[in-house]
């Protein structure tokens, strides 16, 4: 009886120990992913102050605005944060290939995710809107007006993916799998939210990175995860505003709102070809939004969205205080949050 006391309490002791060394674990990683986020800023707006006093014409143009500000970010500031966390012990998930068939299934179900979580994101934000009284800026959307089509899919389709593939999904889920893919999940959509900076994008951000995170977790192939992050990104980047380019959407929605019979056909005439292409597009979201979410119903009552235990469990009712209530998360956490609401009042 006395040997079984005993190693209950060495194995309660040891889970102190544990509890924290992973709560050290986890604000590390919140540490190095602030230390990040300064190089990615300053990255950012030491080009951007400087052509702003040698070249400011060059500001006012969308494309060279977004080269200054974008390249450094790409070429120095992420690449920081890769060396930052790289330092801190990680456990890569074992590799298991999937065939082309799931991976169609998984483009649904992100499809789905994104345009359904985005609903969500937009009816907050118009809320937030009515009561502050005046519109939220859409960050993403004022980004792209006055690009090129060429430059969004640089920057949005190839390099956005790969790079935001490699930090939130490889970076934190290989150095969180060891508590769970629960948390690792968890851990990569909340950072990854919450790095977008507003809450446009945090609400789908987030339910994208949970479920990309999950993918990865289970796969252990980078590869997937950025073919459908690409995926995500040229249909609402490139496509999407592509289309919105075909057409004058603010002088259709003028006219329908006038009920101008005569003009809006005429409208619709002129715009034929642009408002066939849109009405296709929107007929394609609507449907993959509603077989993706019948997908990921019958995915959830046949409970094959299974997430394993890591080799160190943390005690229920201590996950919230290990793997948030540290210094490294809660600073990165506090940093964004502002950010967010900051956004919110411009």
């Amino acid at each position: 009886m006395e040997e079984t006391r005993d190693s209950v309490l060495m194995e309660e002791n040891g889970m102190e120990i544990d509890l924290k060394g992973a709560k050290k674990h986890f604000s590390k990683i919140g540490w190095m992913f602030v230390l990040g986020t300064i190089a990615i800023y300053a990255a950012q707006l030491i080009p951007l102050t400087i052509v702003q006093f040698l070249r400011p014409e060059w500001i006012a143009d969308a494309n060279m605005s977004i080269l200054v500000s974008m390249l450094p970010m790409y070429l120095i500031g992420m690449p920081i944060l890769i060396l930052l966390v790289k330092g801190i012990p990680s456990e890569k998930p074992e590799n298991h290939p999937i065939k082309a068939g799931q991976f169609i299934v998984a483009a649904i179900m992100c499809f789905a995710l994104v345009h359904l979580s985005n609903i969500v994101g937009t009816i907050t934000t118009t809320i937030i809107g009515a009561l502050k009284g005046g519109e939220v800026q859409n960050q993403i959307l004022n980004a792209t007006v006055g690009m090129d089509l060429w430059m969004i899919f640089i920057f949005m389709v190839i390099c956005a993916p790969i790079m935001e593939e490699l930090i939130f999904r490889r970076l934190i889920v290989d150095r969180t799998m060891r508590y769970g893919q629960g948390v690792a999940v968890l851990v990569s959509g909340l950072m990854f939210g919450l790095f977008h900076g507003n809450l446009n994008q945090f609400v789908y951000a987030f339910v994208l990175g949970v479920f990309l995170a999950y993918l990865y977790a289970k796969t252990g192939n980078l590869k997937i995860t950025i073919g459908l992050h690409m995926l995500i990104n040229f249909f609402g980047g490139v496509v999407s505003t592509w289309l919105i380019r075909l057409i004058d959407l603010d002088e259709y929605y003028s006219l329908a709102m006038d009920a101008d019979t005569d003009a809006l056909m005429n409208f619709l005439g002129e715009n034929l070809v642009g408002c066939v292409a849109y009405m296709v597009y929107f007929l394609f979201i609507i449907s993959v939004m509603i077989v993706g979410a019948v997908l990921i119903i019958v995915s959830l009552a046949k409970k094959k969205f299974v997430l394993n235990r890591g080799s160190f469990v943390i005690p229920k009712g201590k996950k919230f205080s290990t793997v948030i209530l540290n210094g490294g998360m809660i600073v990165y956490s506090v940093i964004w949050i502002i950010t967010i609401v900051l956004q919110l009042f411009m």
